[in-house]
């Protein structure tokens, strides 16, 4: 089922819902640039099996309004968006899962909004703390040494993107995903052509945005706020990130009171086949409180 929410004034929102209306709400908010449907449909119609499972579209992806140019917005207004998609669709608490930006935005609303929370999962992100990770020899790291993006990845961001055609803009996106899913895993290039395409059906276009990276993203640590919630939090620790690398997920539970962490063998900052079937299974037993993983030290 799709709606759109009106999120603030000029801005409205592309939400779909899967699953059993009267089953407990799961909200998966995506990454930078990144439209809901960047979601696979086979993680969301297993997630719907247990969950009333929503997905929406970014300001400025899919088919929400694209507005940045002419009314320039903050990382913050993002976080707030996602409260109004739980506002719009009258739902009260719910379990988020949040990728990349959509980590660090489902920081914020655990900081901001816990009452709105019934748990949260992150992956692919950095901790929004300036809390020092503590090594397992004990050495104290500060958060701005711990490693940064892969430069094979930084290179490709900083290439200007031109119009070449649908299937030129295919093939760069699918050597997007190349690149972000780390190398551990076989890569299926095809599995992410096919993704990338309904993407661009469902959009109705193949434009590509900024947006998100020149966004206001100022105002976003919650230190205090982190390591004091009472939110239930699963971190999934990737092996193969190219984004933020271990120890950012470990780094990223110890600065969340009470997190716990879980690792997919073999996944980077990408959503491929092989990763969803454990994916499911740790976000499913964290919702239903079965703690799956390992407690930060």
């Amino acid at each position: 089922m799709h709606h759109f929410v009106d999120a603030a004034p000029g801005i409205r929102l592309w939400v779909e819902e899967r699953g059993a209306a009267d089953a407990p709400p799961l909200l998966l908010i995506m990454g930078a640039q990144a439209s809901g449907m960047g979601w696979p449909d086979e993680l969301v119609d297993a997630l719907a099996v247990h969950h009333r499972v929503i997905r929406y579209d970014h300001r400025d992806t899919g088919r929400s309004t694209w507005p940045f140019d002419r009314q320039p917005y903050a990382i913050t207004d993002l976080a707030r968006d996602a409260v109004a998609v739980l506002d719009g669709l009258g739902v009260d608490r719910a379990h988020i899962v949040g990728l990349s930006l959509g980590g660090m935005l489902a920081q914020l609303l655990i900081a901001d909004h816990p009452d709105r929370l019934l748990s949260a999962t992150l992956m692919g992100t950095c901790a929004l703390s300036t809390a020092p990770y503590t090594a397992p020899d004990g050495t104290r790291i500060p958060p701005t040494e711990l490693p940064g993006i892969a430069p094979h990845v930084l290179e490709m961001w900083s290439r200007p993107v031109e119009d070449h055609g649908l299937e030129a803009e295919l093939d760069r996106r699918v050597e997007h995903w190349r690149a972000l899913s780390g190398g551990q895993l076989p890569f299926d290039a095809d599995y992410f052509r096919g993704l990338e395409r309904r993407i661009i059906e469902h959009t109705g276009h193949y434009a590509t945005t900024t947006a998100h990276g020149r966004a206001d993203d100022s105002g976003l640590l919650r230190t205090d706020e982190l390591a004091r919630t009472d939110v239930p939090t699963l971190v999934v620790s990737a092996p193969a990130e190219p984004v933020f690398p271990p120890p950012h997920p470990q780094h990223l539970a110890q600065a969340i009171r009470g997190a716990r962490v879980v690792e997919i063998p073999g996944m980077g900052h990408a959503l491929p086949r092989e990763v969803l079937a454990p994916l499911t299974r740790a976000v499913l037993d964290h919702a239903a409180g079965r703690r799956p993983g390992t407690p930060a030290l």
